[in-house]
């Protein structure tokens, strides 16, 4: 889930659909703001917290150190320069500049995106929406943002939602197990 609400109201929330704890250690969360200054790679390179896992059908919030104390109150980790929609997040497995991508969330283009991405039909869904990944979707998208957001709301992996609706905030569905 990802949620680029009102003020400082912005998380990512990653989720373990596996059967076994995930060490976080070798996963970072970089980025590339308003469009990355070298193609395909992030501007900036973002670990997880020291000693970070993830249970076996449990979520990981990582949420702006000024957000709501409803997203705080779930939050597992802060970090303050979340996007404001127009910033690609990836979720990637090794070390800087040794790298797999896992998932992402907008993409590590040189192009600046402007106010954010389309998603499942609705145009600029990354800024002043929340994202939820479709409960029949059990792996990430590889990089592949662009196939990920879709064009519309059948061939998306995406459900958009109106800004600061954190209903699913905490958990995820997940249809099968991954």
């Amino acid at each position: 889930e990802y949620a680029e609400g009102s003020s400082n109201n912005k998380y990512l929330e990653i989720y373990n659909g596996t059967d076994a704890d995930v060490d976080l250690t070798g996963l970072a969360f970089p980025n590339a703001n308003n469009g990355a200054d070298v193609e395909g790679e992030p501007d900036f390179w973002n670990e997880f917290a020291a000693g970070a896992t993830l249970a076996p059908g449990e979520v990981y919030v990582i949420a702006h150190g000024s957000a709501d104390s409803v997203i705080l109150a779930e939050a597992d980790e802060t970090h303050n320069y979340l996007s404001n929609g127009d910033d690609g997040y990836c979720l990637v497995l090794g070390a800087e500049g040794n790298y797999s991508i896992l998932d992402c969330i907008g993409d590590w283009g040189t192009e600046d995106p402007g106010n954010g991405w389309d998603v499942a039909g609705v145009s600029d869904a990354t800024k002043d929406h929340t994202l939820q990944r479709k409960s029949d979707v059990s792996w990430g998208n590889s990089g592949d943002w662009v196939g990920s957001a879709g064009t519309d709301a059948d061939n998306s992996e995406w459900i958009v939602l109106d800004q600061d609706d954190w209903t699913g905030l905490g958990s995820h569905e997940s249809s099968p197990p991954c």
